[in-house]
């Protein structure tokens, strides 16, 4: 069984990561306390996200964490990786179910308080709720108060994302969610293990 409380998850993005690479990202991660790891880089072809993912999938192996891949279902499963991360506009839960059967993690990003009520209801096993804070790409937030209203209305595991940080993850934690995931704030760090490990002892402390 697979457990999604109290754990720091980390997202890739290598246009922000000061010149590391991803495997360099992820090792120092890891070593940081991360517990979750997702494969994200948009603006790559599928095919090198796929090569990519199979290089990640092997530390995250090697280090009993959990790898997710954003977007591919069928990428995901014929690598073997733990799960798939779903946005509001790609496939649907019920059709992503249907290709992977019970063989992936299914995660489902969700912005607003009906959105993530209705993902509950839904096929997946985990819920990201954001962005709380403003990000570099996404300028609305849903504030923390939306994470506490959500956990009231939802029994699926909650992750919060968007603009977390060191600074004000105790701001995102006091609202009962048990796990956060982050990008700039650990893959954007001169020290990335340093950052990991901070915000992972935060979660596990609090």
């Amino acid at each position: 069984m697979k457990t999604f409380e109290n754990k720091l998850y980390v997202i890739t993005e290598s246009g922000i990561s000061n010149g590391k690479s991803n495997e360099e990202v992820v090792k120092e991660a890891i070593a940081g306390g991360a517990e979750i790891i997702q494969l994200r880089e948009k603006s790559w072809s599928k095919d090198y996200v796929k090569k990519e993912a199979i290089k990640l999938l092997k530390v995250c192996r090697e280090n009993n964490v959990l790898f997710i891949l954003n977007d591919y279902v069928d990428a995901a499963l014929e690598i073997g990786a733990d799960g798939v991360h779903l946005g509001q506009s790609d496939m649907s839960i019920a059709d992503a179910r249907k290709i992977c059967k019970d063989k992936l993690i299914i995660g489902l990003s969700t912005h607003s308080v009906e959105q993530a009520v209705k993902a509950n209801e839904e096929d997946v096993d985990y819920i990201t709720i954001g962005p709380v804070y403003k990000t570099r790409v996404k300028d609305y937030t849903v504030g923390t108060g939306m994470i506490k209203e959500v956990l009231g209305k939802i029994e699926k595991p909650l992750i919060a994302i968007g603009g977390i940080n060191k600074d004000n993850i105790d701001s995102v934690l006091e609202q009962g969610v048990k796990s956060v995931a982050v990008i700039s704030a650990v893959v954007s760090a001169e020290n990335v293990k340093e950052a990991a490990s901070e915000l992972a002892a935060k979660i596990k402390n609090f």
